[in-house]
């Protein structure tokens, strides 16, 4: 009997789809954070598999420098 998957799996080349629960829409995310969503699990396949082309990777914002006023 073959194993059950007991995590899911992660790293720098795992990319995903998953539905979207009450529609029937798909949502693709790559290996770079980036997600796209689409009806067809073929245009997001090939969304996914053109990397980088189309993608703008969802990197955390860093905050704005903060800036200390001079006293005079």
């Amino acid at each position: 009997m073959p194993s059950q998957p007991n995590r899911m799996l992660r790293g720098p080349h795992v990319m995903r789809i998953v539905w979207l629960p009450g529609s029937d829409r798909l949502e693709g995310t790559c290996h770079c954070g980036a997600r796209h969503v689409a009806e067809d699990p073929v245009t997001l396949w090939d969304w996914l598999l053109a990397h980088p082309v189309g993608h703008v990777a969802a990197l955390p914002q860093s905050p704005e420098p903060t800036r200390e006023l001079a006293h005079t």
